[in-house]
């Protein structure tokens, strides 16, 4: 064999094997998630009904995961995802960019038959829809509250008010939240008998003299917010479990739920405090990117379906330590403790840019404070 043949043997041999390109994305159905949200075993049994329907779609999780709305807004808008888990409040941030970017979802849909499971508190929320079209389908939620460890404390010892974490026996055993400070504020404006997301209707409202009032330092909530963060032991960032490894004194601490509830299948014993003014909620979700073709749409039908079953479902509330949206889990215990669970006032909002700003200003004073 010639050298001109043997090169032709290897060329051809390069192109037609299987591994010389990656799949074409047309054939992916690209998952972009949250750590935890998609196991293995649930993309594997997706892509068994796929195939058992002759579909040429295969479900895949891509990377990086999910980090927050600005992360997930780029790969939205660079087409690297086709099915999001977006948190409600992210569709419409910042002139609803996240929305331009996926398309309604059909609910009657013959593809999605557990959407009927759904508990009928979440399947109309305005945050995430325009009119009657839904760009959104729950798939779990939660509590931003304060979590006691009932191992060190009594039930009667709780506090019943958010006032009460005000309270010089609490000083230096609470750990709050500096990730994002909203829910901080949030909890606060509760304890001046405030809405939690009063600054955020207001701005609304375009009511700027009394969001100013609010900003200022000598306002009701700054020095409320002064005096919660002097009882702080320590701030986390991104998760509270190092916080609550490294600080035995710390007995109050703020959670979304989902560390709290990995140190509770280790053997803790965290509680959420059920406060007098109630705890703010959020709610994940599943979305659809704007450009799909008809067989790729339908796999993704097939994934959020799959994804409303039981089985993940109840994986949602047992190792995610979430709020499962459906009605056939086996227990869903924030549910059954309170009914109430997902109040409408108490999603969090897509937060306007100068309630941010007033929020971060009262913060930021705070923590200085501390510093003196």
């Amino acid at each position: 064999m010639n050298w001109k043949k043997a090169l032709w043997v290897i060329v051809f041999l390069f192109i037609t094997s299987n591994n010389a390109f990656p799949a074409d994305d047309s054939t992916i159905l690209r998952i972009f998630t949250w750590e935890g949200y998609v196991m293995p075993e649930e993309t594997a049994a997706v892509n068994q009904i796929l195939k058992s329907k002759n579909s040429p779609i295969t479900a895949k999780v891509i990377e990086p995961l999910a980090e927050g709305p600005e992360q997930m807004f780029h790969i939205l808008r660079d087409g690297k995802a086709d099915i999001s888990f977006l948190t409600l409040n992210y569709i419409k941030m910042q002139n609803s960019r996240i929305q331009r970017l996926l398309q309604p979802i059909n609910v009657n849909s013959p593809n999605l038959t557990n959407y009927q499971q759904l508990n009928k508190a979440l399947t109309d929320i305005p945050m995430g829809m325009e009119g009657q079209d839904h760009y959104y389908v729950p798939y779990g939620g939660g509590a931003y509250g304060i979590w006691a460890n009932m191992a060190k404390l009594k039930q009667e010892e709780l506090p019943k008010s958010i006032n009460d974490l005000l309270d010089p026996k609490w000083k230096g055993r609470i750990s709050l939240t500096k990730g994002q400070i909203q829910p901080n504020i949030a909890l606060i404006l509760m304890s001046i008998g405030k809405p939690p997301f009063h600054l955020n209707d207001l701005v609304g409202k375009g009511a700027r003299s009394e969001l100013a009032a609010f900003e200022d330092e000598n306002s009701e909530l700054q020095k409320k917010t002064k005096a919660l963060y002097a009882q702080v032991a320590e701030f986390w960032d991104v998760d509270e479990r190092p916080v609550i490894e490294a600080k035995s004194d710390v007995v109050l601490c703020a959670s979304y739920g989902i560390g709290i509830s990995a140190v509770n299948a280790k053997g803790g014993k965290w509680k959420l405090v059920e406060f007098k003014e109630g705890n703010t909620v959020w709610l994940d979700t599943m979305n659809i990117w704007k450009d799909m073709d008809p067989k790729k749409l339908e796999a993704a039908e097939i994934f959020i379906n799959y994804m409303l079953g039981k089985t993940v479902q109840d994986r949602v509330v047992k190792g995610l330590g979430m709020v499962a949206v459906t009605n056939s889990v086996s227990e869903n215990p924030l549910i059954k403790e309170n009914p109430n669970f997902f109040k409408k006032e108490m999603f969090w909002p897509a937060y306007l840019t100068p309630a941010d700003n007033v929020m971060l200003t009262i913060s930021e004073r705070a923590m200085a404070q501390r510093g003196k």
